[in-house]
């Protein structure tokens, strides 16, 4: 399944040079505003020691990771709800994404210009909220005037339900309130769905600190915490200027040592894909042959039918069972006919609720 993050922030806020880091696409990153004029978009593979051992075992002819698409979209400025700037290229490239990383300057250095004049995280926070706010509250009140006279009426079931939703998100908009702060049941999602509002994607603040501070935060982080503390949100600390170093190192062992050098135990950007795939409720399963050992993105609860529809879909129509091995079995025994034999390896049906790194092989039929 294709999954997409768009990285957004105000000008020269360290978005490209994270950008860089994630993707082997590059954006250029200098210390000028609207450095970014077109998106950039890479394909970043997620990093996963799991595949890793499992092709060890296997010994495929190819390993094949998952991805995700990353989109580095141009800076913001006030009135780009209105199409000030690049205002209304932004809003909709970041329309497509599926998440949205937020990159806020949290760090004090009078050699970066800032776009405002001074550095406030959660100032520049509310300077995109508002514009994503206000293209969706045109959004909605376009909406609402559309089915307003069939919700009133009553005999529209589906345009009154419509009606109700848009109103509690335009009363949540016109307050400040992003609309993922209005609690709306799956079933119901489908009365705005396409709408593909701005404010009710999920989001993750990247707050790009000092390399001091990636550890322990500072003030500037500790305000983006208090600003955010009622939202659904994820927060992560980076250093945009340190992961630039560390992804320049070409060996694996070079990073490493990097690594322990600093103190820490893994890439930023590692653990940054990692806090999207859970912002996006998404897990990893993997297939394992000889011709190649895959890992797989879904989302937390696909059945094995529906796991097996992203492979292809007519694995999904013709379903007729699925394989499963734990990955933990897989490892500790060695291979699929250790599993087979020691009775690990077990055969499941439509409705089977698939697990985190389950091992897979489908039948299917069609």
């Amino acid at each position: 399944m294709s999954l997409k993050c768009g990285i957004v922030g105000l000008p020269n806020v360290g978005k490209s040079t994270l950008f860089n880091c994630l993707s082997n696409a590059k954006a250029q990153a200098a210390n000028f505003p609207f450095c970014t004029i077109e998106p950039n978009v890479g394909v970043i593979t997620v990093p996963d020691e799991r595949l890793n051992k499992l092709a060890e075992l296997v010994k495929p002819e190819r390993i094949v990771p998952t991805t995700v698409e990353i989109v580095d979209i141009a800076g913001l400025v006030k009135g780009a709800s209105k199409g000030e700037g690049l205002g209304n290229k932004f809003l909709a490239n970041i329309r497509e994404t599926n998440a949205i990383l937020h990159v806020l300057r949290c760090f004090d250095d009078p050699n970066v210009v800032h776009v405002d004049g001074s550095v406030n995280p959660v100032r520049d926070k509310e300077v995109i909220d508002l514009e994503l706010q206000f293209k969706d509250l045109e959004s909605v009140e376009a909406r609402m005037k559309k089915v307003e006279k069939q919700a009133k009426t009553g005999a529209d079931k589906d345009a009154k339900k419509t009606y109700e939703i848009l109103t509690e998100i335009q009363a949540a908009l016109l307050q400040g309130k992003s609309a993922r702060t209005v609690k709306i049941s799956k079933e119901d999602e489908k009365y705005i769905y396409d709408l593909h509002l701005l404010t009710i994607k999920p989001v993750m603040y990247v707050c790009n600190v000092d390399e001091a501070s990636v550890k322990t935060g500072n003030r500037h982080t500790e305000a983006v915490r208090e600003a955010v503390k009622d939202e659904d949100a994820e927060i992560l600390l980076i250093t945009a200027a340190m992961e630039a170093e560390i992804a320049a190192l070409e060996s694996y062992e070079d990073r490493q040592a990097f690594l322990a050098e600093i103190g820490l135990d893994e890439p930023g950007v590692n653990k940054l894909i990692h806090a999207a795939y859970n912002l996006l409720n998404l897990q990893t399963y993997f297939t394992a042959g000889v011709q190649e050992v895959r890992a797989w993105t879904i989302d937390v609860g696909f059945t094995a039918p529906q796991a097996a529809g992203v492979i292809h879909t007519d694995f999904e129509k013709g379903f007729i069972k699925a394989e499963v091995i734990a990955y933990k079995d897989y490892i500790a025994l060695g291979s699929e006919a250790a599993c087979r034999e020691a009775g690990k390896l077990r055969i499941e049906g439509k409705e089977y609720i698939v697990q985190e790194a389950d091992v897979m092989h489908f039948r299917f039929n069609v």
